[in-house]
């Protein structure tokens, strides 16, 4: 084995160009696919950290405005929500409906504590489920429960910006403290964890003491609710006209009319990302396999070359008692030493731009004051797959590396020897 080595190696320092460009193709090949997919990780996960924390498997319904004519009524009327709809929700939808809630907002309020005020705020009347479809993380305390809602408390949740602001120096202290908002005395029961992805000026009271308070009469706002049992894209949409149908009737709309109401499926909209994500995914692959593939035509081009050029030895080595076994053997190795060299260089090329990425613009955030999102996380691909990458390149390459050989090692002594003449 030593002995072919060294006759490898010989003829590599011989034919130094031709090794360079057949290692080149090997070469570009893995390091290309390593940074096209490392690249396209880096969007995917940018796009999929910047997805709203909320329970996949939840709705919402907003009022809208009716776009048809219908049960003799025009087009244009407005559809609000009410307390009718939310019993519908609840007790007509049984077989997939779970916790129903409703969300009502105000804004442009001011919270104060002592010296210390905020102004902008929203405040949002909402169900205990709240915290749950919007999956807030509480920093203290606790958000609001069913006896907030039953006994109509003024009952308050704010987010760790306001409470920073409201009393800089201990924010959390302000949980179980009273602050004002408008003219009114609530107490503060938690405070959730603020999100840089997410606006910070929600502020959340029960339902109940928000219509209370603000006289909304029988109106619901937004309905919300959690579901089950709907685990395909034709299921939801068969719920979706089912319900929007009843919902429509209620307000004299037309059933099938989209406008009167409108329903943000979280789980139709996860099912879509995830789609165009696997796209995305699957076409980077695809044009990192064709670059491979470019890499594997070069070293079967050169074999076929570097066969043709050596059929004259081959010949002498036959005539003096070589083996068939012999010669193939010797191209095929020839072959694994060159792509599992260059391809581990490519390799490595290859992690280290996907970690040069992750360290410059892998950490790209879009920050308007308000929130901010990162448009590219983690520009990286998994080491197992590089590996994977480089394995498949070097059984590729002595593929095409076996079939001049086996064309090499079936040749005549007497034609091989009549080919150098």
């Amino acid at each position: 084995m030593r002995d072919i080595f060294i006759e490898i190696l010989t003829t590599i320092k011989h034919n130094r160009l031709r090794t360079a460009l057949t290692g080149f193709s090997v070469a570009w090949g893995i390091f290309i696919l390593i940074v096209l997919l490392g690249a396209g990780n880096g969007l995917i996960n940018g796009v999929m950290g910047n997805r709203m924390k909320v329970l996949t498997n939840s709705m919402t319904v907003y009022g809208g405005e009716t776009s048809k004519a219908y049960d003799g009524l025009g087009e244009g009327r407005s559809v609000e929500l009410n307390d009718k709809d939310l019993a519908m929700t609840s007790k007509g939808f049984t077989a997939n409906v779970d916790k129903v809630g409703a969300e009502i907002q105000k804004g442009g309020q001011t919270i104060a504590f002592g010296e210390n005020y905020i102004t902008g705020i929203n405040i949002n009347g909402v169900y205990p489920n709240d915290v749950e479809i919007n999956k807030r993380d509480l920093v203290c305390g606790r958000f609001l429960n069913p006896f907030d809602l039953d006994e109509r408390r003024k009952s308050i949740v704010v987010s760790q910006g306001m409470a920073k602001e409201l009393m800089p120096h201990a924010p959390l202290n302000l949980n179980g403290c009273t602050v004002k908002v408008g003219n009114l005395a609530f107490t503060v029961v938690g405070i959730y964890e603020s999100e840089k992805s997410r606006m910070d000026n929600d502020a959340f009271i029960p339902f109940t003491t928000y219509r209370s308070i603000y006289n909304s009469g029988d109106k619901t706002g937004n309905i919300v609710f959690s579901f089950h049992g709907l685990k395909s894209e034709q299921e939801n949409e068969g719920f979706e006209t089912a319900y929007r149908a009843r919902i429509n009737r209620s307000h004299r709309a037309a059933p099938d009319d989209e406008n009167a109401i409108w329903i943000w499926n979280r789980f139709t909209q996860d099912l879509q990302l995830n789609k165009a994500t696997g796209f995305i995914h699957t076409a980077l692959w695809i044009v990192g396999l064709f670059t491979l593939l470019s890499g594997i035509v070069g070293v079967s081009n050169i074999m076929l070359i570097t066969v043709k050029e050596r059929t004259h030895e081959f010949g002498i080595r036959k005539a003096i008692g070589a083996k068939p076994w012999s010669i193939l053997r010797l191209i095929i190795i020839e072959s694994i030493v060159i792509t599992t060299f260059f391809g581990y260089i490519g390799m490595a090329l290859g992690i280290a731009a996907t970690q040069y990425m992750d360290a410059t613009v892998g950490r790209t955030t879009v920050d308007n004051g308000l929130f901010s999102a990162k448009i590219f996380v983690n520009p990286t691909v998994d080491f197992g797959i590089c590996v994977q990458a480089t394995i498949l390149m070097i059984v590729a390459g002595t593929i095409a590396g076996l079939i001049p050989a086996r064309k090499a090692a079936k040749v005549r002594p007497i034609e091989a020897l009549r080919t150098g003449n």
